[in-house]
């Protein structure tokens, strides 16, 4: 195996042709096969076992025509026969989605003034605080899957162990970035939606006021949003390459800025118990969970829809058990 700096150990003569990401971080690679054959290669396809892809053909230029490309999606690296680590994948996408679309529901229903107004305020309350624990839920198995992703290209070797791979935390990954801050953020709503329920919302002076996230949360989920956002798209200005994976994060950029302008105008005006702007905090909290609502539903069309189709029984999977939605 050869180690390249923030890629997957590679197989005896493979070599990295081009690396790029932002930053300091690697998150697109060209690899070139003993044979020649070159193949793409992401860090979000690799921890979640979709496999790599034929490289696009290089545009026109001046010596003549671009080289025939070979088929999108067709797989020009082998890879360990393993149906079953294929099917944990896909579990562990439809457990992160549930859960994250569990919690976005809560959130998205606990916005709403008509259901604000036929329930008592501790349940409205409740509703965020049921809903943040969906929500770490999700972010600790999606920590997880970042964490415990294949060491090498091929994931021939054995998955690390949780303990080993929290204790193993790579600063040159922005996946790692990505899934820990927003599990952070989580924790700050579980916190913060926890003590709304000790007052039932009562502190706001007004039982038609939605908890709106706390603004330490939401400034994680802004962070962690923009590091998965980077993952996936090529540079600055949005660059959509029609994936799934690309939609996913592009949906959670949009839900997290939501939830920061509901934080924002949650702020309690100078002395007084109301906030700046009740309908502002109830819209940008609908409208955040409604995007982290989408981006749960899609993951699983993800896992079946993006999937190199030649190497998906054996795509790479850093999981040797099957999901659990308790967060340890």
């Amino acid at each position: 195996m050869t180690r390249t700096s923030a890629l997957p150990d590679l197989p005896d003569g493979w070599t990295a042709v081009d690396t790029r990401g932002p930053g300091p971080f690697v998150t697109h690679a060209v690899l070139r096969r003993p044979d020649g054959a070159e193949v793409e290669w992401t860090s979000r396809r690799h921890r979640k076992g979709l496999g790599l892809r034929a490289r696009a053909a290089a545009a026109p230029g001046p010596a003549g025509p671009a080289t025939a490309p070979t088929p999108t999606g067709v797989a020009l690296a082998p890879a360990p026969a393993d149906t079953g680590r294929r099917h944990g994948a896909d579990a562990w996408s439809w457990w992160i989605g549930a859960l994250f679309a569990i919690g976005s529901v809560c959130f998205a229903l606990g916005s709403v003034p008509a259901y604000v107004e036929a329930v008592a305020p501790a349940v409205t309350a409740w509703t965020f605080a049921v809903g943040s624990v969906f929500f770490t839920s999700a972010a600790y198995l999606q920590y997880d899957e970042a964490a415990r992703a294949p060491r090498d290209l091929l994931a021939t070797a054995p998955p690390r162990s949780r303990l080993a791979a929290l204790v193993g935390f790579r600063a040159d990954r922005i996946d790692l970035w990505a899934s820990a801050v927003q599990l952070v953020g989580t924790v700050l709503f579980n916190v913060s939606t926890f003590s709304a329920t000790r007052t039932g919302l009562a502190v706001a002076g007004d039982k038609t006021l939605a908890w709106a996230p706390d603004v330490l949360g939401s400034v994680c989920f802004l962070v962690a949003s923009w590091f998965a956002y980077a993952e996936v798209n090529r540079g600055v200005l949005p660059r959509p390459d029609r994936s799934v994976g690309w939609t996913i994060a592009a949906l959670n950029m949009a839900g997290s800025v939501a939830f920061g302008v509901a934080a924002v105008a949650a702020r309690y005006l100078h002395g007084t118990d109301e906030m700046a702007n009740v309908a502002l905090v109830n819209a940008g909290t609908f409208v955040g969970a409604v995007c982290f609502l989408g981006g749960a539903v899609l993951l699983p069309v993800e896992s079946a829809r993006d999937r190199t189709p030649a190497a998906a029984p054996s795509a790479p999977v850093p999981h040797d058990e099957g999901p659990s939605p308790t967060v340890r």
